[in-house]
């Protein structure tokens, strides 16, 4: 027998470090390379993006925003674009995502190609021919269409495939809407009238009410001032002399900053986000100097109704000089975006506010000075409005799922708060264990893939070296509702809290040992030294996996296959046979040996191990025989992460209760039985 289950690890190592990467090329990898150059597409390339007939030629423009223009037959016959040179496009594994695309001068999208990406959905099964189809789907695409028509005509993202499709779907958006703006060829969205262009001067914007304009002289700030020390002299010179301007409507912002200005400050907004030009001379700065500091403008303040939005440093860019001519000689300029998330509508009126102060001894004395703002309706589309950003629709979309989810959450949530009333009741324990496992497996896994992988950390981490985004994240809410929940719960209950509870594939090794239990399957105890040897694997398959990511995120998906989690959970073994007899060594061994995989081999649970020594609580109770007079709870431990002086393991333990129940039951546990019979013998006791 012990031959037998050396010939199976056997089998399980070579083919979870060896035998995968050709399989993994021949299964469908994912395109080479880990950075991106982005380079000419040929004239054949540009012609079948664009649709037309060869031969084309491409002229280079990097002027108001890069990208090419396709000639034929001396004609504008369209544009090409790439989403990592217009919206420096970062996928799920924060690495470049490159898809080029042609845009038409009606502003339809007639064609889009995926150029790179090294996104880990191939770990779920989706084939890069899937992710081009997807790509390729966008064609036909026309921004000039009403909201609903657009949103009609825009592909649904891949099942099991959620964020990084949807990724891929923003980048490509954000991208066309930013190239058909450069070129002028895009209608307006959320209100503004964004294309429509009519050279002006400052004055006649002035004169339009496209600028607003206050001014509040020396005089009138020092009898504002005057209780604080130092106030401004009195006389007829500017304290502040403040214009402002929603820079979206090209009439109005390409005339002010110029064309390559305007389009670099508005053609990377995203949804629902809008510019605001302010400028002023005077003795007082609207921006003062505190940003530098804390990177809030604490002078600034916008104020919509009852909300009152306050800008940083990511919000602010510098303006160097004006284009509009006319324009005053302004000490400072600045343009500030308004995030799309702060319920700002730029078609309705707003006050910007300026705050000077002055010190005294009793505090701060405050001038506060408004300006009134209301885009004119000439800049306005009547029948426009904003897209739903695609996170919020998701999860608008999967309520049913967030729920269930939810739900499981907070009964695992009650169990490991709960656990002494939950152990103390052997057949609540272990009915409510089993069938919670098996909605782990059978719900959460095989029904709405909420599989984690030790590819989403690789992914986390590049993430955070590239640029951070949480709509990213959000596309995909189980997998985001799970991480975040075993993210709090490593450092309260350790790494068990995912793999002991909420893992499909670790239930289902948990179900099948069971099973193999009842049917009298023997199991081996692996001695203690080999034991905690063979622990070392899983943590250099981690650390592998991690390194290798950075030389090579193509590799590291490679190994990452060391994880049958793709085969058995996310594909439910619909996998070439290679990658099932996989599977099906890892759930034989766990016949024998009760979560072999989990205990040996499990980058994902090594990687969860390494935070959870952050770990604040120690919920599991241990005697002081336990160990020394008794090992029942060492011999009975669903991983072995008790060792033989009875100390438990936190990097191995995986919160199964087991020990707990052990701890609790007085027909189980060998110390509460012996105290039992001591206390029968003893004078009085119970014959």
């Amino acid at each position: 027998m012990h031959r037998l289950i050396l010939l199976i690890l056997g089998l399980v190592l070579w083919l979870g470090a060896g035998a995968t990467a050709p399989l993994m090329a021949a299964g469908g990898g994912v395109l080479p390379g880990d950075t991106l150059a982005v380079s000419t597409p040929d004239p054949a390339r540009a012609a079948r993006l664009i649709g037309v007939a060869p031969p084309v030629r491409l002229v280079r423009e990097d002027a108001p925003v890069p990208g090419w223009t396709v000639l034929a037959n001396g004609q504008v016959a369209g544009y090409i674009g790439s989403t990592w040179e217009l919206s420096g496009s970062v996928g799920y594994s924060g690495r470049p995502l490159d898809v080029l695309f042609g845009l038409t001068p009606d502003a339809r999208v007639s064609g889009a190609e995926l150029v790179q990406h090294n996104e880990p959905i191939l770990t779920l099964g989706i084939s890069t021919e899937d992710i081009e189809a997807f790509v390729s789907s966008f064609a036909g695409l026309n921004l000039r269409a009403p909201q609903e028509t657009r949103l009609a005509q825009i592909p649904d993202v891949i099942s099991r495939a959620t964020v990084s499709t949807g990724v891929i779907r923003d980048s490509m958006l954000r991208s066309a809407r930013t190239l058909a703006l450069g070129r002028g060829v895009m209608a307006g969205d959320g209100g503004i009238d964004r294309v429509a262009f009519e050279p002006r001067d400052w004055d006649a914007l002035a004169t339009s009410g496209a600028l607003a304009h206050t001014l509040v002289t020396m005089t009138e700030a020092h009898e504002a001032l005057k209780d604080g020390r130092l106030p401004p002299e009195p006389g007829p010179g500017a304290f502040l002399d403040l214009w402002i301007a929603i820079l979206d409507p090209p009439t109005i912002g390409r005339n002010l900053l110029g064309q390559q200005s305007f389009t670099s400050a508005v053609g990377g907004l995203g949804p629902n986000e809008v510019a605001l030009f302010v400028a002023s001379r005077g003795l007082h700065s609207h921006r003062g100097t505190a940003w530098r500091r804390d990177g809030v403008f604490d002078r600034l303040s916008l104020r919509q109704g009852e909300t009152v939005h306050v800008f940083t440093e990511d919000d602010y860019v510098r303006i160097d000089r004006l284009a509009a001519d006319g324009a005053p000689e302004f000490k400072e300029r600045s343009v500030f975006r308004i995030r799309g998330d702060s319920g700002f509508d730029p078609t309705a009126p707003f006050t910007l506010e300026v705050q000077a102060t002055r010190a005294t001894a009793s505090g701060d004395v405050v001038f506060t000075i408004p300006v009134d703002y209301s885009l004119p309706a000439a800049f306005l589309l009547p029948d426009a409005a904003p897209d739903t950003p695609l996170w919020q629709t998701v999860w608008q979309d999967k309520r049913p799922e967030i729920a269930g989810v939810a739900t499981m959450l907070a009964v695992l949530t009650l169990i490991l708060f709960a656990q002494e009333s939950f152990v103390s009741r052997p057949r609540l324990y272990r009915a409510g264990r089993i069938a919670f496992l098996a909605t782990t497996l059978v719900w959460l896994g095989w029904g709405i893939n909420g599989q984690l992988s030790v590819v989403q950390i690789v992914a986390f981490l590049h993430s955070l070296l590239s640029g951070f985004r949480w709509e990213t994240f959000l596309i995909d809410p189980v997998i985001f509702m799970l991480w975040s929940f075993v993210a709090l719960g490593l450092l309260f209950w350790g790494r068990g809290v995912y793999c002991g509870w909420l893992c499909p594939f670790g239930a289902l090794q948990e179900l099948t040992n069971r099973a193999a239990q009842a049917l009298r399957v023997p199991q081996i105890a692996v001695p203690q030294p080999i034991h905690e040897r063979l622990w070392v694997i899983k943590y250099v398959l981690f650390v592998g996996i991690v390194a290798l990511s950075f030389y090579s995120m193509e590799r590291a998906l490679v190994l990452a296959e060391a994880e049958p989690f793709k085969t058995a959970i996310s594909m439910r073994m619909l996998r070439a046979w290679p990658f099932v007899l996989f599977v099906l060594a890892i759930l034989t061994a766990g016949l024998f040996i009760e979560r072999f995989y989990c205990r040996y081999l499990c980058p994902l649970g090594a990687g969860l191990a390494i935070p959870a020594k952050l770990k604040i609580f120690d919920w599991l109770h241990r005697r002081p025989q336990c160990g020394r007079e008794c090992r029942l709870c060492e011999q009975k431990c669903t991983v072995g992460a008790i060792d033989p002086l009875g100390r438990i393991n936190p990097n191995e333990c995986i919160l199964c209760l087991k020990c707990q129940w052990i701890f609790h039951d007085k027909d189980t546990c060998t110390i509460l039985k012996r105290r039992a019979r001591s206390t029968a013998a003893a004078p009085g006791g119970s014959p």
